[in-house]
């Protein structure tokens, strides 16, 4: 395996544990608040701008009268797995290789909406002078998780440039990254914005260098897509079709509201409102794409088969599309018109 993480597995088995044991505690304080008659839909998340309509979501949906639908925000794609599993969140936005993990172990889950793309970046250290792909042979590049879009596109990025197991892959959260290159302990990484743009918006001041944009380089790639379990479907398929049209709505007016997505979403992260906004204005990102097709979740599917992160490439059964097929989008002008 290219990868090679950095804590023992016994130790990082304790310090998970650990972890689980204190996300647990907050969220069966926080999931029991008494919101009254209101229907609570919770969606676990990271603070990455292809999740931006989670936290959207939450903001328009707080004064609603029918339904609230309750952003929690995670630090790591391993624990909002675990959330999503033990039914304490119903959604989850979460990197889209953990998915096919997911369904491959048994978990019944659908993918049912796709976030925003082109909003990935990989940066590496200035002091490094990396000014292509081939410079990075012998280096350590940090990807969000083992099983992660990143990853694949590092591994065939190697397959193309000939250059198999010469870039060490580790492994680390990405709130942790840009403070990680900037220590020394890391010579670059690949994630999804805005934690390239922490460092990048700096300037000529900044500790990284941009490499590339993974659009140039895979131009259909999917960080982030959201799950939710087949039974949460059954039991409530409304439910669920309100949530897939809320955050398809919501991306699409972030798309025209760019800034004011921004100071809202920041609110959220605990980031200030400066780094989303370099990083929604520095690039291209795309708004529009949120249907689930099998053909993509099969070509990554096939990677992690053809690199060693799945036994097989099946995936029968995990894209449901009649959710985001049916989002009318043509009439979001304002923030109140994301629920209607």
């Amino acid at each position: 395996m290219p990868f090679n993480l950095k804590l023992s597995q016994g130790g990082r088995l304790a310090a998970g544990t650990v972890g689980w044991l204190l996300l647990i505690s907050a969220l069966h304080l926080w999931l029991n608040f008494d919101y009254g008659k209101k229907q609570v839909f919770t969606m676990g998340y990271m603070p990455v701008i292809t999740n931006m309509s989670a936290p959207l979501l939450d903001h328009v949906s707080k004064d609603s009268d029918d339904v609230y639908f309750k952003a929690l925000k995670f630090s790591s794609f391993a624990e909002m797995a675990s959330a999503l599993r033990s039914d304490q969140i119903q959604a989850a936005f979460i990197i889209a290789p953990l998915s096919v993990v997911l369904h491959q172990q048994g978990v019944n889950v659908r993918v049912v909406y796709i976030g925003n793309r082109h909003e990935s970046t990989l940066v590496a250290k200035k002091s490094l002078k990396v000014r292509s792909f081939e410079d990075l042979g012998g280096k350590t590049v940090a990807v969000p998780i083992r099983y992660s879009g990143h990853g694949l596109s590092l591994m065939e990025l190697m397959d193309q440039k000939g250059m198999q197991g010469r870039v060490n892959i580790v492994e680390l959260n990405p709130p942790d990254m840009a403070s990680a290159l900037a220590a020394g302990s890391l010579d670059a990484y690949y994630v999804g914005e805005p934690f390239a743009a922490q460092l990048l918006m700096q300037g000529e001041n900044s500790p990284a260098d941009l490499v590339l944009r993974v659009e140039d380089v895979w131009p259909s790639f999917i960080c982030n897509l959201v799950i939710v379990k087949q039974g949460t479907i059954e039991r409530d398929p409304k439910l669920v079709r309100k949530f897939v049209r809320g955050a398809a709505r919501a991306s699409l007016w972030a798309k025209t509201h760019q800034e004011a997505a921004a100071e809202i979403a920041a609110q959220y992260w605990s980031q200030p409102p400066d780094v989303a906004k370099f990083a929604l204005s520095s690039r291209k990102v795309v708004f529009d794409q949120f249907l689930p097709k099998t053909e993509e979740m099969q070509q990554i599917a096939d990677l992690m088969a053809k690199h060693g992160l799945a036994e097989d490439s099946k995936i029968d059964g995990l894209v449901d599309d009649q959710f985001a097929a049916s989002v009318k989008i043509e009439d979001v002008r304002g923030l109140a018109d994301i629920l209607q």
